[in-house]
């Protein structure tokens, strides 16, 4: 069985110390294809470094995270511009809105948002949106981008059903993750309703660590405890969830 997680952290300080055992976990548990995503200017270095060391293995997004956004997001945005004009990127992301933690800079959220999409649609790349109690102005942003040449996954989706069918509206998958696994996840309640063909695997590794790791450090060899809970909720085999959500990963990210 081939298993993608198509959104984690690898580079993170988190895996310094195992780094090169972790990623052997992860292709022994047969994930193989990981897809990283980009936080600001401070993440680029590490993340060439890991796709210089497993070229096979590990495909890099380009973007501004939304909680990164603040007084010099402009210059952010130039390095985002320049990456992606001089280097191989399979994505734009990852990029959105948060008002989880802070609302002072949500208009500055939304124009680097719809910035990004745009550069998306000049690369013919797919984005990857990270949403956390601001599905409305995510939204907003996407009403105003829709159609051709916007498409991507929304990752670790948390919305209810009539959001569901709004994301999939705009041309997104759903990244289901770690909080599938939680007992107030909630979102295994419907997920069965969904067909599989809009869904993707991720980790977010370090963060949300399925159940039974919650509270732990989260990583890529995790991905096919996530697929045995969708297993579950789809009832059908372990390797019938690889497959479709591998295949999804390759119609999005192109390889």
């Amino acid at each position: 069985m081939i298993f993608t997680d198509t959104h984690t952290h690898i580079y993170s300080e988190e895996f310094a110390a195992d780094s090169d055992a972790m990623m052997q976990r992860a292709f022994n548990a047969g994930v193989t294809r990981l897809f990283v995503p980009s936080i600001d200017s401070s993440s680029t270095a590490a993340m060439y470094a890991l796709e210089k060391q497993y070229p096979e293995n590990v495909f890099l997004m380009m973007g501004l995270h939304p909680t990164y956004v603040k007084e010099n997001y402009k210059q952010e945005l130039e390095h985002v511009e320049q990456q992606l004009a001089t280097h191989k990127f399979y994505a734009v992301g990852e990029i959105g809105v948060d008002l989880y933690w802070d609302k002072t800079y949500l208009k500055q959220q939304q124009k680097a948002f719809k910035h990004q999409i745009q550069l998306a649609k000049k690369y013919k790349l797919p984005i990857n949106i990270h949403c956390r109690d601001a599905f409305d102005e995510t939204f907003e942003v996407l009403e105003d981008e829709k159609g051709e040449g916007l498409f991507g996954i929304f990752h670790c989706f948390s919305g209810d059903f009539e959001q569901v069918q709004r994301a999939i509206s705009y041309g997104m998958k759903l990244g289901i993750g770690g909080v599938a696994t939680f007992k107030n996840g909630k979102i295994d309640q419907f997920l069965n309703e969904i067909d599989l063909q809009h869904i993707v695997l991720e980790t977010d590794a370090p963060y949300l660590a399925p159940v039974p790791y919650r509270g732990k450090r989260n990583e890529s060899a995790y991905i096919p405890v996530i697929a045995q809970k969708l297993a579950d909720i789809y009832n059908v085999s372990l390797e019938e969830i690889a497959s479709i959500t591998t295949a999804n990963s390759k119609n999005v990210y192109g390889i």
